[in-house]
């Protein structure tokens, strides 16, 4: 993994030789083919010419420093909880373009999660000179969810070539390695043009495993209280998010008595009870509060449950001891607290209209159980997140997924927060994974647009 993301550093580089100017990057389409319109010449590619194609492809990206270094990024794999290759290599690029870099290192999580010491992993937190406390700050995480999908480049129609159609498809070219390249470029742009005002990056490692990353630099040094603006990266499909729904998870753990399966009354199927209870969970987000269910907002729209995991038993011709049940809720509204009272009370209910003597209790998980059914809340709970979204020039909206927002403690009054990014979050995480060249500049385009906004604020 060394190796992987030194070659990536050291391709990088030498494409930047071409141009050693400044630490800043032309960003408009370079013309290659000698014409007025950009790669006219590749327009007549043979389709069958598939490595024609490629190598015109490649050459797209190797013309341009936010392409060059979004692809470095994508080709080092980072899933959470082995991020130290990437760290690595961003460290090293940052120290190349003359930023002052610090390593933050961040703890593991045992199971129960409490902090693991570690040197393996860590945030990365870089700013211009000595100016260790700036006013504005963009934050982006370089960890990925599984599994590794490797950076390849495709184009809808060869016959018609278009560069800002060039398709990138890999595993965290969307979420999150498309904000942490445009961020990059857009900070070095304003710091050529706006050496005075300086500006922070901070990449954090954990955001898609419980946001550890994020909460370590909260509760450091590094969280002055400075900053005026901090511009968060997600994919947003260049909106700007004027908030997202809160978040509560949970387990529900039966526990049976197993038996033979000619015989069931000798035993009590752990399945069996588990399968009123998640048809009652499953529902709390499309019932009113009044009849027992979870919140809705205007904003927001309707709270919304997934049962992403369930197990149970051992076999068929055994009566199910175990069974269990992982459920993540986005909250439209109201408090996670009141929400886990009435996740608690639905599961209760439930539990003992099909047993009357079921005992359901509050567990850590850890301990010896105290009831048939145990009902563990998860770590990590918050309410709903309202975000700025006051920037002309940008649509609105409001997304449901969870981001490091709440993970960091907010000092200072009139703290602008800002989440925006490329790409669209329907395809993060999933096999097709990708994004346009043109998406990619575009939303460089936007972060500029953003950054250039803070700076007017510090002036005033």
């Amino acid at each position: 993994m060394q190796k992987t993301y030194l070659w990536a550093l050291v391709s990088l580089l030498a494409s930047s030789l071409v141009d050693a100017r400044s630490a800043v990057f032309d960003q408009t389409p370079l013309d290659i083919g000698g014409s007025d319109d950009s790669f006219d010449s590749i327009a007549r590619i043979d389709p069958n010419s598939n490595d024609l194609l490629k190598s015109e492809m490649d050459k797209v990206i190797a013309s341009s420093e936010l392409l060059s270094l979004h692809r470095a990024l994508v080709e080092i794999k980072s899933i959470s909880d082995n991020e130290q290759a990437v760290g690595g290599f961003l460290m090293d690029y940052l120290y190349s373009k003359n930023f002052t870099v610090e390593k933050q290192f961040v703890d593991y999580d045992d199971p129960t999660g409490k902090p693991i010491r570690t040197n393996r992993r860590f945030n990365i937190y870089a700013y211009p000179g000595n100016s260790a406390s700036p006013g504005i700050i963009l934050t982006s995480h370089i960890d990925t969810v599984p599994p590794f999908i490797p950076y390849s480049l495709s184009h809808p129609e060869p016959a018609s070539f278009k560069r800002e159609d060039i398709l990138i498809s890999g595993r965290g070219t969307v979420d999150d390695k498309a904000s942490v390249a445009c961020q990059v470029i857009a900070a070095m742009d304003h710091l050529e043009k706006h050496p005075d005002i300086p500006i922070g990056l901070l990449f954090v490692v954990s955001e898609e495993v419980g946001g550890r990353g994020m909460s370590t630099f909260s509760n450091s040094r590094l969280n002055s209280g400075t900053y005026h603006t901090i511009i968060f990266g997600e994919p947003t499909e260049r909106a700007l998010v004027a908030g997202h729904k809160g978040m509560v998870s949970f387990t529900i753990r039966v526990h049976g008595k197993p038996a033979h399966s000619g015989y069931p009354w000798l035993g009590r199927s752990a399945v069996s009870e588990m399968l009123p209870i998640l048809t009652e969970v499953d529902r709390l987000g499309d019932i009113p509060v009044s009849q027992g269910g979870l919140p809705s907002s205007e904003k927001y729209g309707r709270t919304t449950l997934n049962i992403g995991f369930m197990s149970g038993g051992v076999a068929a011709n055994v009566v199910a001891e175990e069974a269990v049940a992982n459920v993540a809720v986005r909250l439209a509204a109201g408090d996670p607290e009141d929400a886990k009272d009435i996740i608690f009370r639905a599961i209760r209910n439930a539990a003992t209209k099909h047993r009357k003597d079921a005992t359901v209790v509050i567990s850590n998980g850890l301990e010896r159980p105290k009831g048939d059914i145990e009902v563990i809340f998860g770590l990590e709970a918050y309410g709903v997140v309202d975000i700025d979204a006051d920037v002309d020039g940008f649509n609105v909206t409001t997304v449901n997924y969870g981001t490091d927002i709440p993970h960091w403690k907010i000092y200072g009054d009139n703290v602008k927060r800002y989440l925006y990014g490329p790409g669209t979050i329907f395809v993060a995480h999933g096999k097709n994974e990708a994004l346009t060249v043109g998406e990619l500049e575009a939303g460089l385009e936007g972060y500029k647009t953003l950054v250039a906004k803070a700076a007017e604020r510090e002036r005033s």
